[in-house]
């Protein structure tokens, strides 16, 4: 299957760009802080992922999907920040913690599945 297949590979793009909607309202003086590092953390999970399954090797697949994985974390503590300088609405940040959640489900899955079957 190919990774453009997968349904973690897809749903790391609507987390992307849920990043990009809402970081775009972040303060102008936050473009090359908070919001690119955002930005960049999002970006990184579904990159992750592709460059995953391009390896060769089960082991690599999984060190991949693993730091798809880390940026997820790091992603949801710079939402953390961006709430505590009142860059979100709490509304804003309590649904996309709740999508953060939803992907860390599907990515533990998927790591658990080919954990197991590769």
């Amino acid at each position: 299957m190919e990774y453009v297949e997968l349904e973690v590979w897809k749903e790391a793009r609507v987390l992307v760009n849920w990043v990009y909607r809402i970081s775009k309202d972040f303060p102008k003086n936050e473009v090359y802080g908070l919001t690119l590092q955002i930005r960049r953390c999002a970006i990184s999970v579904p990159s992750n992922i592709a460059e995953g399954c391009g390896r060769r090797t089960s082991a690599n697949t999984i060190q991949f999907l693993h730091i798809a994985r880390g940026s997820l974390y790091e992603l949801e503590t710079q939402l953390y920040i961006a709430l505590d300088q009142e860059y979100l609405k709490e509304k804003d940040f309590e649904a996309f913690v709740k999508q953060i959640l939803k992907f860390k489900k599907l990515i533990n899955g998927f790591i658990k599945y080919y954990k197991n079957n590769n």
